[in-house]
């Protein structure tokens, strides 16, 4: 029995009188639709192919087959997957008058854009601790972070965000929902949603900021307090590779903030709305995808080594 017919008898299950849902959206106006598709189809482009570009150079360039690029090629994996979870539903309903989805497919949505957005969460830590071997350990790096143990921390980051996931949809697939049936956003997550149903849910906000915001803040944390310790150790060290250790974990703090930043924002506070929501929502779904190649990839010397091999190769080709 697949997820959507299962979500299709819970809903049975549950009386719920809404079949679809109806997105507002970021407009109503039929001119800034326009340009916002413009720019978010270029942003979603450059967003697939910056990532996708990463996870090659990562699988074919020797110089990047290390546990780190290995964790990077992950993140940028997990990228292109979570950018493709509310993108083209959003580019959809600039062309439409009204957007609307199914009351499964919006569940299946929220699943998968909470299961991909966990492991990416639990991956920057594992990265977090990635450096931190690097640095404090560095002959036994290699030993310690060898294929089999990479492979089984990815494995273990994605059991975690199915786990996450789970529960989301879990609760939620247990409310009524009687009317009305428009999200004031446009994707489906829980804090819209969980507004919708028709009954008090006091405690299913608290059981939802306790699994995303507060989860998510404490991961957060943990991470500041991490690369906190490795920036003062490499300021205060003299090693040779000491400044190009430096941008490394200076990127990953960047990619850290702009990915937790936001979480915690939407997650943490209770579930009513502000004017800003949309724009941070916009924010973490869509802008921060496409901000990771650039953060990753105008700093890194191995990654811009390997794309002008992978170019020498191209021209070869040709001129052959």
């Amino acid at each position: 029995m697949d997820l959507a017919t299962v979500l299709q008898h819970l809903h049975m299950q549950n009386n719920t009188t809404v079949r679809e849902f109806v997105f507002l959206g970021l407009t109503s106006k039929l001119e800034v639709k326009v340009l916002l598709f413009a720019f978010f189809l270029a942003v979603y482009g450059t967003t697939m192919l910056g990532n996708l570009l990463i996870v090659s150079l990562v699988a074919y360039a020797p110089i990047l087959h290390t546990p780190m690029y290995f964790l990077l090629g992950n993140l940028s994996f997990l990228d292109f997957c979570y950018s493709s979870i509310t993108a083209p539903k959003m580019l959809a309903g600039f062309l439409s008058k009204t957007n609307t989805i199914s009351y499964v497919g919006c569940i299946c949505q929220i699943f998968f854009f909470h299961f991909i957005g966990g492991i990416k969460i639990f991956l920057l830590v594992i990265m977090a601790y990635d450096r931190y071997i690097a640095i404090f350990s560095p002959l036994r790096y290699m030993v310690i972070m060898k294929g089999a143990v990479c492979g089984g921390l990815v494995c273990a980051s994605w059991t975690g965000g199915f786990v996450h996931s789970i529960i989301q949809v879990a609760i939620i697939t247990q409310l009524p929902f009687c009317g009305p049936n428009k999200l004031d956003n446009f994707y489906c997550d829980v804090p819209q949603v969980v507004k919708l149903a028709c009954t008090d849910t006091f405690v299913v906000e608290l059981l939802m900021v306790s699994n995303s915001g507060l989860v998510t803040l404490m991961c957060f944390v943990v991470l500041l307090v991490s690369y906190s310790i490795l920036l003062a150790k490499l300021r205060a060290g003299s090693a040779p590779n000491r400044s190009k250790a430096i941008s490394t974990c200076a990127s990953h703090v960047t990619v850290v903030t702009l990915i937790f930043g936001p979480c915690i924002y939407i997650y943490i506070h209770p579930f009513h709305s502000f004017p800003i929501d949309k724009a941070i929502s916009v924010l973490y779904t869509v802008i921060t995808p496409i901000l990771n190649p650039f953060i990753y990839t105008l700093r890194n010397k191995d990654f811009k080594v390997a794309l002008e091999k992978l170019k020498g190769k191209k021209q070869k080709k040709l001129t052959s």
